[in-house]
């Protein structure tokens, strides 16, 4: 339990002056790497200098405790590359205006659905036949990536992370995914999708301690173009922790404000 943030959280309900939950505000998340912060000792930018590592094999090693995702912003139209742009069909702009913070999935205690992140670390496990993606934010949820060169389910069950395949572009990973539910939200301001979402993220660890992160949406069941996020990653100190996130949170209401990083 991050006891610092609780007492905090606690003393601030206690002047009326919360307006939104960390759990939805990666600006807002405890500083990592002090003590009583973080989550514990030893938490926070790892700060190493060097090219990236490879494996044995040649393959580039991507495993590590990382922070960061492939969004990241509170409104997703703001971190995209350079000349793309967000553009809903009608209904779904539609519906995004009848959300309320309070009703975000993420700040529920369930997944982030892809490209979004929690402001929480996450750590890579490679393995020859599957890469795993392990979560310490909300429920300690993961994504497997298939690298054994299989295909998509014809007709996929939908799920939170969806049905991921991996394979390498020279030091670039590249997983290709599909069957997402239509459940997770892009970012806080509530953008929404389909089952019909296809994502393609791209990883490339630049140098030692950071990694680049490039994620195409193309789902033609909300919006009338597919469009690329760009994000950041960078490796930290110490290991997952024990991380509890309490559904029907009581405190839902007070969340009134949206998500930026600096």
């Amino acid at each position: 339990m991050r006891n610092a943030f609780v007492s905090c959280f606690v003393a601030a309900v206690a002047l009326g002056t919360v307006t939104l939950l960390v759990a939805q505000n990666p600006a807002a998340a405890p500083e990592a790497g002090k003590s009583g912060k973080g989550g514990g000792k030893g938490r926070g930018p790892a700060t190493p200098t060097g090219p990236a590592p490879h494996l044995a094999d040649g393959t580039p090693d991507l495993s590590g405790l990382w922070m960061g995702s492939g969004s990241n912003s509170g409104d997703i139209s703001k971190g995209l590359k350079p000349g793309e742009q967000v553009s809903m069909l009608p209904w779904a702009e539609a519906l995004m205006k009848t959300r309320k913070s309070q009703d975000d999935p993420e700040a529920n205690c369930l997944p982030t659905g892809v490209p979004r992140g929690a402001p929480y670390p996450w750590r890579i496990v490679q393995t020859p036949t599957h890469y795993f993606m392990l979560f310490e934010g909300n429920i300690h949820s993961f994504r497997q990536i298939f690298m054994d060169s299989r295909k998509h389910p014809e007709d996929p069950d939908p799920t939170w992370y969806g049905d991921s395949i991996g394979h390498w572009e020279k030091d670039t990973l590249v997983i290709d995914t599909v069957g997402f539910n239509d459940k997770f939200w892009f970012d806080y301001l509530g953008h929404p999708h389909t089952e019909k979402l296809h994502t393609i993220e791209r990883y490339t660890r630049t140098d030692l301690g950071n990694m680049a992160i490039e994620v195409t949406i193309d789902d033609p069941g909300a919006y009338t173009k597919p469009f690329t996020t760009v994000g950041r990653a960078r490796l930290q100190s110490g290991e997952l922790l024990e991380y509890i996130c309490q559904e029907n949170n009581i405190d839902l209401v007070h969340v009134n404000a949206p998500a930026q990083l600096p």
